[in-house]
Parts: C-alpha cells; structure tokens; sequence
C-alpha cells in the first residue's frame, strides 16, 4: 500500500485531532503512517497532554466521535511512526524529556524518507 506522511505543524485541538483521524484511518487499512510533528504541531507529542483536556475533547466525545485520547490509544495499537521534528523541538524550547512515551526525534530527512514516494498530508 502507498506510504502517507502527515506533516502538523498547525496549534490547537482541531488539527491535532484530525490528523490522528486521518493518520489511525489509513494505518487500519493497512497503510504504513508516519505522523511528523513540528513547531505548534508539537502540541499533540507532549508528555503532559494538555490537548487531551481542550474542552473540545468534551463536546466530540458528546457526539460520539472519538477524541485525541482514544484516537492516540488507536494509533499506538496500530503501530504508526510518530516523529517530533528536532529543529521544531529547538524552536519550540521542548526537550525530549517533555515528549509522551515512544516518540521519535529526528529531522524533515527521516520524514520524507519514511513517505518515500507516497502521499503527503500538511495540517
């Protein structure tokens, strides 16, 4: 199956949220995923999970549509390349100390290599 990479580079909930929707979609359809966070995008890496508490976790879940919890669990179990772009990281003051468990740092070289010649997502 064609790879896809999905670049987040966008702050707050909503692209945080759809881009694991995109990401744990293609990987269940056996797509091999690798979601790459850079800058603002960094927000969804962090250890502290402050997008887990956004409000809007709230009123999806009202709704019956999965929120970045869930869709984080989905994405672990599926197995997706989740990578934290070094020179966002720098730019954004975060170590790696502050990134969650089983994520990846390295730079845009691993991403494109990981994506080779599939499909490329920016959010």
């Amino acid at each position: 199956m064609t790879p896809l990479g999905i670049l987040l580079r966008g702050a707050g909930h909503e692209p945080a949220h759809y881009a694991l929707v995109l990401a744990t979609a293609a990987a269940a359809i056996g797509r091999p995923v690798t979601l790459f966070a850079t800058n603002a995008g960094l927000a969804l890496f962090r250890r502290d999970a402050a997008l887990a508490t956004d409000p809007r976790e709230a009123h999806l879940a009202s709704r019956g549509v999965a929120g970045i919890v869930a869709l984080w669990e989905a994405a672990e179990e599926l197995g997706l390349r989740r990578i934290a772009c070094e020179a966002g990281m720098r730019a954004e003051g975060i170590a790696s100390a502050d990134l969650a468990e089983g994520i990846e740092v390295a730079g845009v070289v691993t991403f494109l290599e990981a994506t080779g010649g599939g499909q490329l997502l920016s959010l």
